[in-house]
């Protein structure tokens, strides 16, 4: 396994933090890092509230990336609560490839990082708006 990996799991881990924000929003279930084409790495916890105002780990990281000048993702890394990793959810899996149209198969999933199990979002979404 590439070691950029342990790179965006170690970032992922370091601003993970879950914690109670309100009566009304929790916040750091879950962690992401992903790698811009630049190869810089920005990271996002989920922000999860009482109604659909909240946001995904991996779309707070990709936030980020684009607050910050860039636009082309290479690598994503959702850690979840209990250490495991996992697939971004459908919503992530859309903002990507509406980011990077007619580029976004190439961009490398973190599946299992005990395992070093990766997989492309092309093999995750096939058929983009057919």
């Amino acid at each position: 396994m590439d070691t950029i990996w342990n790179d965006l799991y170690t970032a992922a881990k370091s601003v993970q933090n879950p914690r109670e924000i309100s009566e009304r929003i929790y916040a750091g279930g879950v962690a992401a890092a992903i790698e811009s084409a630049s190869g810089k790495i920005y990271t996002g916890v989920c922000v999860d509230t009482s109604c659909t105002l909240g946001i995904c780990a991996e779309r707070n990281a990709m936030f980020n990336m684009i607050t910050n000048g860039e636009n082309e993702i290479k690598r994503v890394l959702a850690l979840m609560p209990d250490g495991t990793t996992a697939a971004p959810c459908g919503a992530c899996r859309e903002f990507m490839t509406q980011l990077m149209p007619g580029r976004y198969k190439s961009i490398e999933i973190m599946l299992d990082y005990k395992t070093g199990r990766i997989i492309t979002l092309g093999e995750l979404t096939p058929e983009w708006w057919i």
